[in-house]
């Protein structure tokens, strides 16, 4: 079963008098399950396709479906219900909010469906870090943890509302390479255990060996398969 497919998919932006084609008719299926990279340069387009299957960004022309459903034609409410149940997100700047705990950060999206009592929201994010390796640094904020550490906290958030997929945008940009392969070795275990679809950015070649399937962009169009 394909989760996502992609047909024609462009994204153009304006950047002065110039516009910028930074997607050009990328077509692209990705089955349930799989943990895809998405190899190529900077300004390959890769966060653009990211940024794009996530409704961070809208098509500027193109089919995008996420379970036979049309992104394109969705409304701002369907958006934010999708990204809210059916998808995590992992930034390379991590995205952490400095005033809260591991914990708490971990909660956030759980206490935005507001669907979970407190208690249970409680359960589920201590249980999201245990399985990254963070339970004695709970309660703190990211400013005292490590690169390496508030990433795993990104990767708890991303999953804690167990999303259909999970997109991470150079995931191991700004940790080290022992810390970058710890965290890879996370995702491939969350991918294996829960089945859950990761599609990550990098212009690392050292993370291929995590990946199922290799995607190369090269000026927005897909080079190789």
């Amino acid at each position: 079963m394909n989760l996502i497919e992609i047909k024609g998919l462009t994204k153009d932006y304006p950047l002065g008098r110039t516009m910028v084609h930074a997607l050009r008719g990328v077509d692209l299926t990705i089955a349930k399950g799989d943990l895809v990279s998405l190899m190529g340069p900077s300004g390959s387009g890769k966060t653009t396709l990211l940024n794009v299957i996530g409704c961070i960004d809208r098509a500027t022309t193109g089919s995008v479906k996420i379970e036979g459903v049309e992104l394109t034609e969705m409304g701002d409410r369907a958006v934010t219900d999708l990204r809210l149940h059916r998808l995590g997100f992992i930034f390379q700047t991590f995205n952490l909010i400095p005033v809260l705990t591991a914990t708490e950060n971990v909660e956030f999206p759980l206490l935005l469906q507001k669907e979970l009592s407190k208690a249970e929201i409680r359960k589920r994010a201590e249980k999201w870090l245990d399985d990254v390796g963070l339970t004695e640094f709970r309660h703190h904020r990211p400013s005292e943890l490590s690169g390496g550490q508030r990433q795993r906290v990104a990767i708890a958030r991303a999953l804690v509302t167990n999303p259909s997929i999970v997109l991470a945008d150079e995931p191991t940009a700004n940790l080290d390479s022992v810390t970058g392969a710890s965290i890879l070795e996370i995702m491939r275990e969350m991918n294996t255990r829960q089945e859950t679809t990761f599609l990550f950015s990098t212009h690392d070649r050292n993370v291929l060996q995590y990946a199922k399937t290799v995607i190369k962009l090269r000026d927005g169009r897909l080079e190789q398969e």
